[in-house]
């Protein structure tokens, strides 16, 4: 029997973290949750998949934001698994505003989260990777690491910065089993998401409902949400060997946002 794949899912207590988290132990992958929040919560969760599909479950609350954490995250996925085969780089904050009144310590955390943890956390685990010649990195961007949205000019820096990053990664792991990609998805209905509602509909000076119907169901032609077990689907195959040539991608599951 082939030994079971230990996986890294940063951002995994809530929203599309836990939802990949789910798909890859439901997969037989054992499962490193992080991410914040109220800690007896955490805890249910890691007991309910862990007991639910017979994987090993474990939680660090490393903060993304800052380096030495993320590495000490690494070290601890590795000696609880004696592996890292997956990276799921999910972690991520959001702020909408103007530009010109964007504050400056909100991109800062964007940057901080949202592209440089995935560079740190990335280059923790790449050299174990290859010297074992395999490995999966599978990077949450966005709709917005392709295309850009008002507002949001921290969280799309990032998300580009996102996808060039995975871009240079894939072609260093090319030689080496290492794939590198990232999953774009479009709106999901998520507590990110949720909290840019009214953030949105004060900066755009429209009704919370309105931001729903107007600017973000408008934004994906089925005028659907993306669920994050699609999102856990997507992660499942590309973290398997049938994806081994599928590297440096931006695969899109945006409802046809891009296609526009």
């Amino acid at each position: 029997m082939a030994a079971r794949k230990a996986a890294i899912v940063t951002g995994s207590t809530s929203g599309i973290g836990l939802g990949v988290a789910e798909a890859l132990a439901a997969d037989g992958c054992d499962i490193m949750l992080n991410g914040f929040g109220d800690a007896e919560a955490i805890e249910k969760e890691r007991r309910r998949l862990s007991e639910t599909y017979g994987v090993t479950v474990a939680y660090n609350g490393a903060d993304m934001s800052k380096p030495a954490e993320i590495r000490a995250l690494a070290a601890v996925a590795a000696d609880a698994f004696g592996k890292v085969d997956i990276l799921v780089n999910n972690a991520g904050i959001q702020h909408v505003a103007p530009v010109e009144e964007f504050p400056e310590e909100k991109w800062d955390a964007i940057i901080a989260i949202n592209l440089s943890a995935t560079f740190h956390l990335t280059k923790a685990v790449f050299k174990g990777m290859k010297d074992r010649g395999f490995g999966r990195i599978i990077n949450i961007a966005s709709a917005h690491a392709l295309v850009a949205s008002p507002f949001k000019s921290a969280y799309v820096t990032a998300k580009h910065g996102v996808m060039g990053f995975t871009k240079t990664v894939a072609l260093e792991g090319a030689e080496f089993g290492v794939t590198c990609n990232a999953v774009c998805p479009g709106y999901v209905k998520t507590p990110l998401v949720e909290k840019q509602i009214p953030d949105t509909a004060r900066a755009r000076g429209m009704t919370e409902a309105e931001v729903v119907q107007k600017v973000i169901l408008e934004a994906q032609p089925t005028k659907k949400f993306v669920t994050v077990e699609e999102i856990g689907a997507l992660a499942v195959f590309l973290a398997g060997d049938k994806a081994a040539s599928i590297t440096g991608a931006a695969l899109q599951i945006d409802g046809g946002w891009v296609a526009k």
